[in-house]
C-alpha cells in the first residue's frame, strides 16, 4: 500500500518559524494592547510583562492543541502544506493533541534530538509524534515507496 507522504525535518522547521512569527506578533500586540490600556512602559513593569508572557502562552498552547484537534493543520502547517494526522489518517484527537504538546518538551528536553528524529526515521516522527500515535505528512502528496506506521 503506497501513504501519504511523510513530512521530513525541514519541512516542519519551516512551518514551525512562521508559527513562531505567529507568536511573536500575538505577544507584540498583547504589549502594545496593555501599554495603551494601562498607559505604562510595558518593559519597564514587571507584572504587566509577566502577565503578557503568560496570556502569550496560553495563547500558543490553545493554538497549537485546538488546531490541531480540528484540522490537523496550526498557520503554518497550512502554509507549507503539511497536517498532523493520528493512527486512522483524521485530526488527532484533542488528548492526543495535547499530548502531543507536551511532548514538545521532551523533544527540546533531549537537546533537541527528539525533533531531529524527524529527520533521521525513514517514517520522518519525532519524539513527540511516538509519544501521541501521530505523524506529519504532507498534504495531497503519495509516497513513492509504503509507509509503515508502528502500531502500539
Amino acid at each position: 500500500m503506497i501513504g501519504p507522504r511523510p513530512a521530513g525535518f525541514w519541512i516542519r522547521a519551516v512551518a514551525a518559524a512562521i508559527d513562531f512569527v505567529i507568536f511573536a506578533v500575538v505577544k507584540s500586540s498583547l504589549g502594545v494592547l496593555a501599554a495603551r490600556v494601562l498607559r505604562l512602559d510595558v518593559d519597564g513593569a514587571l507584572g504587566v510583562r509577566g502577565t503578557v508572557a503568560a496570556c502569550t502562552a496560553l495563547f500558543v498552547v490553545l493554538y497549537v492543541v485546538t488546531l490541531h484537534a480540528f484540522e490537523g493543520q496550526t498557520l503554518g502547517k497550512l502554509i507549507v502544506r503539511v497536517r498532523v494526522v493520528g493512527a486512522d489518517g483524521e485530526p488527532p484527537t484533542f488528548g492526543a493533541s495535547a499530548l502531543r504538546f507536551i511532548g514538545y518538551g521532551f523533544s527540546l528536553a533531549t537537546f533537541g534530538f527528539g525533533y531531529v528524529m524527524a529527520g533521521l526515521r525513514s517514517d520522518r516522527r519525532a519524539l513527540h509524534d511516538l509519544l501521541a500515535g501521530t505523524r506529519v505528512e504532507r498534504v495531497g502528496a503519495t509516497a513513492t515507496r509504503p509507509v509503515t506506521v508502528p502500531r502500539y
